[in-house]
Order: C-alpha cells, then structure tokens, then sequence
C-alpha cells in the first residue's frame, strides 16, 4: 500500500474524529450527550436532549465525514480495497476519536456515509431496512444491528468487489452495539419516541 493511501485514512479517520453532536451540543448551549441520555454522543440522543433539528445537523456532518473522504478517494485513484480502509478509517474515528480522548458514538450515520458511495440502489436497500424496522419497532439501535448485518449481502449483489471492507466496517457496528443488544435481549432498552414524547 502506498504511502499516499496510507496518509490518506489518517486523514480520513482524523475527520471521522470530529464528534459533531459534542460540538453542536456545546454551540447550542445544550447538555454533553456523553452525560446525557443515552451517553452516546451520536443523532439519535441528541435528538433526545436537544430536538430534531440539533439532530438532524449532527446526522448531517457525520453522514458527510463518511461520505466525502470515500468519495473524494475515487477521483484520487485509489484502489477498491483502499477506498474501503478509507470507509473503515472514517468509521474508526468517530467510535474511537483522538479529539475526544477515544470515547465516541456508534458509527451509524458514519458507516452509511463511507458505504452510500458504492451506489443508490445499496443507498436505498440501507435506508429502506432501517427505516423498515424502526417504524415496526422503535429502536433505533435494532434498526442500526439488522441493516449492518444486512448491508454486505446487498453490497455483494450491487458491487461484490468492496463486500469485504464493508463487512469489516458492518462487523464493527455490530460490536458497538453490544449493550444495546444485552438491553434488547432483556427487554430493557429504550424506544427512541418514549423519551422523545416524554420531552414534549
């Protein structure tokens, strides 16, 4: 691998490590999601704490540090299986952010961002699964467990080439919602529109 593509995923996880919901939180003068909520410092909470419209700029950056290194990395030459490092990198920074002593969210919005480069048709099958079992469910992190465990078989019909980097980038999803999925599985976890509606 060259040194090019090398300096490249630094940089790319150097963005992926810009917690938007800290900032954004801190801008607006709301509590810190690493303290507040559910703790973690990604859209979905701060949509809890702070509205949707907080939310939806945090879902906003953090889909775009996902997508533009990827994207950017086409028109740079990088090979397949480098652009997909590149989507891991991105993801990487924003679960383990070196701004934020490596404590960061789960890597949803991230991983959707590095991925949606690939194609629109995996862009709509993404989106349609997790919008699919949120609205039947609630839970936003089922949503986010069933669709990265579904995303590589979609990958592998569309672009079978990058089915392994996003697999890896899909397998670290899943780890990072260990808790949520002990909570799933003992009934304890919240549905995100219970706290929203408790809000209001």
């Amino acid at each position: 691998m060259s040194l090019f593509a090398l300096f490249y995923m630094f940089c790319a996880y150097l963005l992926g490590s810009i917690s938007s919901a800290i900032l954004f939180c801190r801008l607006a003068g709301l509590p810190d999601p690493r303290t507040t909520g559910s703790h973690n410092p990604g859209a979905t909470n701060v949509l809890r704490i702070g509205g949707r419209w907080a939310a939806l700029a945090v879902l906003i950056f953090d889909i775009l540090k996902g997508m533009l290194p990827v994207w950017a990395g086409y028109y740079l030459g990088l090979t397949q299986f480098q652009l997909g490092m590149v989507a891991l990198a991105a993801c990487l920074g924003h679960i383990f952010p070196i701004f934020f002593k490596f404590k960061g969210g789960k890597g949803v919005a991230t991983a959707f961002g590095a991925i949606a480069p690939i194609g629109w048709g995996v862009d709509l099958w993404m989106l349609g699964t997790w919008l699919a079992v949120f609205l039947l469910t609630g839970y936003s992190s089922l949503s986010a467990v069933i669709a990265a465990i579904t995303i590589p078989f979609y990958v592998w019909w569309y672009k079978p080439e990058f089915t392994f980097p996003v697999a890896l980038v899909c397998c670290l999803l899943v780890y990072r919602h260990h808790d949520n999925i002990q909570r799933l599985w003992r009934g304890q976890e919240d549905k995100v529109w219970d706290k929203f509606k408790k809000k209001l």
